[in-house]
């Protein structure tokens, strides 16, 4: 019954009023946020006798959704990686982690039709320079700007991590990124990723 159960949800939340909340400025296009759709998902998922749980270990995301009438259940998974995030504490590396894999299993379950980055990214120019790390790049980006290249870097690192540094790139050109923005963001990956950036851009 799960199965049936998780499609009457599917088909009730394309029916529901959700707004993006999240905007991408340096491309131009919204996305949804945790809060956006997970209070509606949990109205949907009580009434038709569901739930859903988000558990993680140090190497994969689970989403297992349980039909609480039978004890069926779905389990939905993703491959964790670590953000390494430069100037910033363990801890909220983790966090940003979570975040971002807790997100993209519930769209991926609900099959919540986002942005679609590389089908719609403009051809790479090569004239676009990768920019060198800077020591204290982050203190001059307005804080809302800090969190947004915060959740780029996770996703950047992410991507590489599972051995796509040339999907990682195309994400990145489609950013539009200015000068001072791109600086910033540099100093938040890792070494290992920006050489594998370096070298898919080629």
């Amino acid at each position: 019954m799960v199965h049936k159960k998780l499609m009457e949800a599917r088909i009730r939340l394309q029916h529901a009023s959700l707004k993006k909340s999240g905007h991408n400025k340096f491309a131009g296009y919204s996305y949804f946020e945790l809060g956006d759709f997970i209070p509606t998902i949990n109205s949907l998922f009580f009434e038709l006798g569901l739930c859903g749980i988000v558990s993680y270990d140090s190497e994969i995301a689970s989403l297992t959704i349980t039909d609480t009438d039978d004890g069926t259940s779905i389990v939905i998974t993703s491959p964790m990686a670590d953000a390494n995030l430069k100037g910033c504490h363990p801890i909220q590396n983790l966090g940003a982690v979570e975040t971002y894999t807790r997100r993209y299993l519930w769209v991926t379950a609900m099959e919540i039709v986002e942005h679609d980055a590389l089908d719609s990214s403009a051809p790479i120019k090569e004239e676009k320079i990768i920019i060198t790390p800077t020591q204290g790049a982050m203190d001059t980006i307005p804080e809302e700007d800090q969190i947004y290249l915060k959740e780029l870097a996770v996703d950047l690192i992410a991507t590489c991590e599972q051995g796509e540094p040339k999907v990682a790139w195309v994400k990145l050109e489609k950013e539009n990124l200015d000068a001072e923005q791109k600086i910033a963001l540099w100093t938040l990956l890792p070494s290992k990723v920006r050489s594998a950036l370096k070298n898919a851009k080629g």
